[in-house]
Formats: structure tokens, sequence, C-alpha cells
């Protein structure tokens, strides 16, 4: 299995980007059973969570992203998508999509994100 990251970019502050991430190699009834996450990892910082879509359905943001980020999931193509508008410059980081299974955690290699002010 493989989380397959992309979207990252150079913004302008205001601006919008779209991160989607494909869960190559896993099964769709897996995808089904797995929480799905963004984090993200700025220098010098700890890595921390953004936006979270349970297998259950329910969402969860971190608070600075509420309002901006909206995160969705494609189980027929087994992808999950971090909408992000209204970038600010602190967004600036590593993003990284994350998978959490029952037995399995996977990550994704992290896609760059740079919002200029």
């Amino acid at each position: 299995v493989q989380l397959q990251a992309s979207g990252g970019g150079l913004v302008q502050a205001g601006g919008s980007l779209r991160l989607p991430c494909r869960a190559s190699g896993m099964i769709l009834s897996v995808f089904w059973d797995n929480d799905f996450g963004w984090y993200r990892q700025a220098p010098g910082k700890e890595r921390e969570l953004v936006a979270v879509f349970g297998a259950n359905g329910v969402t969860n943001y971190l608070d600075s992203a509420k309002g901006r980020f909206t995160i969705s999931r494609d189980n027929s193509r087994k992808t999950v998508s971090l909408q992000m508008n209204g970038l600010k410059p602190d967004d600036t980081a590593v993003y990284y999509c994350n998978a959490k299974g029952r037995e399995t955690t996977y990550w994704g290699q992290g896609t760059q994100v740079t919002v200029s002010s």
C-alpha cells in the first residue's frame, strides 16, 4: 500500500490549493475501514493533525483550519482530498497524508505547501 499525495506548491496568501491522496494498492473494503487524515509539519515544529475524515464519516479539524479547509473522501476512487482556501503564511509546511486502520498505519511521502505574504 502506498499513499500518493500531491497538489502542493507555492501560492500567495489568500489563495487555494487542493491536496489529493490516493491509497494505491489498498483494497476497497480496507479503505472504507480506515480513518484518513492530513498532517503538517513546519520547520522547527512538531507534526500536527490538520483534518481527519473517520471511517464513521465524522470529520475534525485543527482550530486554525476550521472554515478554510475541507477534507473529503471518494471511496470509489480510494482518494482523500484536502481543499485549502484562504491560505495564510502560517499554513506553510510539509503536508502528509495518513491512513489509520485497525492494525496498520500508513504515511504518504509529504507534499510541500508554501504560502507567500
